[in-house]
């Protein structure tokens, strides 16, 4: 165990400073690409907290780093500011028999105050090494944000990232190991369109959709191994009126696969079905909303591997619980792409992601200080 006397009495001491910091950083709107608000409080919080050389890059990303000195080899911890929710004002906040209801509370507002709190913990005792680590409140993880705020940071910073810490679950016990890879579209289709009687026979845009609809559906997902490949049309919309022949729709696709060799042949698949209709002389047009990449071979494996074992000690040592390592679509993306150690666990307990009714265990942030402590300082 790595979690001294000293860190389980900073985790005890912490209790509320921690809650209230989500309490605070929940009600401020963070809709991905519109980060601006949270990250000037995060900028804020940092540097009351002593930090230096506290940034906020192009991205978005909030960057405080410790014994960075310009040239040094970094660890890289993060978790993401921006949440699903496309709210501009203040969002609803309640708290009772002890959880807390937010949208985006526990995505990923509750991972975020878990790690600012223990970072200045890290900085004030910061141990005896060469390397250095950047403490992160980054953009971009969720949906159309695309990643945006770790690829600026890899960008950046990615020739001396040997490790790469993503906070970001709802559970403590699973770890993302393998990254699930995804493109997404925007396809609109036109047509002649007409009046539903005087030019009935007309191409109707949302009847291509849908006709394409169903051959991209006719697929059989392609599999090596233990790899898992999906598809999905989610949103479909277009037209003018009932007696109108569509001359407009469009429609949003997306592809997955935790095998960058599947995602290919997912790409194969649709390039084929968007020139089979183009072919037919209806006017397609693509546009690649999202594109985030596969995992890559690791340029250090040894490394990799006690990058994993690290987390799963802490885990099991902190939690008493299994560890179950899967696969997921996370910040981690970017640098398994790059074949850097990477990965990704939570240090809350919570529920409901994704819904307006989202909620977090409060005493779970006592647990996750003293998880993220023992974490950082394991060897």
């Amino acid at each position: 165990m790595a979690l001294t006397e000293k860190m389980a009495a900073y985790a005890e001491n912490v209790r509320e400073e921690v809650a209230q910091l989500l309490r605070d950083m929940s009600r401020i709107p963070a809709p991905s690409n519109h980060e601006e608000k949270r990250a000037e409080f995060c900028k804020n919080w940092f540097e009351k907290n002593g930090f230096t050389n506290v940034t906020i890059d192009s991205a978005l990303n909030v960057i405080a780093p410790v014994n960075d000195n310009g040239s040094n080899d970094l660890t890289v911890v993060m978790a993401h500011t921006d949440i699903v929710f496309p709210d501009l004002e203040p969002l609803p906040f309640e708290e009772k028999d002890g959880y807390m209801y937010c949208p985006g509370v526990g995505d990923d507002t509750a991972n975020l105050s878990v790690l600012m709190v223990c970072s200045r913990f890290f900085k004030d005792n910061c141990p005896l090494t060469d390397s250095g680590i950047l403490f992160v409140a980054n953009s971009g993880e969720e949906g159309l944000g695309n990643l945006k705020g770790t690829r600026k940071l890899m960008e950046t910073y990615g020739h001396r990232v040997k490790n790469f810490v993503s906070l970001d679950s709802s559970c403590m016990n699973r770890i993302v190991t393998l990254a699930v890879g995804s493109h997404r579209y925007k396809i609109t289709a036109r047509t002649e369109g007409g009046h539903s009687f005087g030019k009935f026979g007309n191409r109707n845009a949302i009847h291509v959709l849908a006709t394409m609809i169903s051959a991209l559906y006719s697929i059989n997902v392609p599999k090596e191994g233990n790899s898992k490949t999906t598809f999905n049309v989610g949103t479909i919309n277009g037209g003018t009126s009932v007696n109108t022949i569509a001359q407009q729709a469009e429609m949003m696709y997306e592809y997955r696969s935790d095998n960058k060799n599947c995602l290919a042949k997912m790409k194969e698949f649709f390039d084929r079905t968007v020139d089979m209709f183009k072919a037919s002389g209806v006017e397609i047009e693509v546009e690649m909303l999202g594109e985030r990449p596969c995992m890559s071979d690791m340029k250090d494996p040894e490394g990799y591997a006690k990058l994993k074992q690290r987390a799963c000690e802490s885990i099991r040592e902190m939690t008493g619980l299994e560890v179950i390592e899967g696969s997921s679509s996370t910040d981690c993306n970017i640098p398994f792409s790059m074949g850097i150690s990477a990965i990704c666990f939570g240090v809350i307990r919570s529920a409901g992601a994704h819904t307006r009714e989202e909620k977090v265990e409060v005493a779970s942030l006592y647990d996750g200080c003293r998880l993220l402590l023992d974490f950082l300082y394991r060897k």
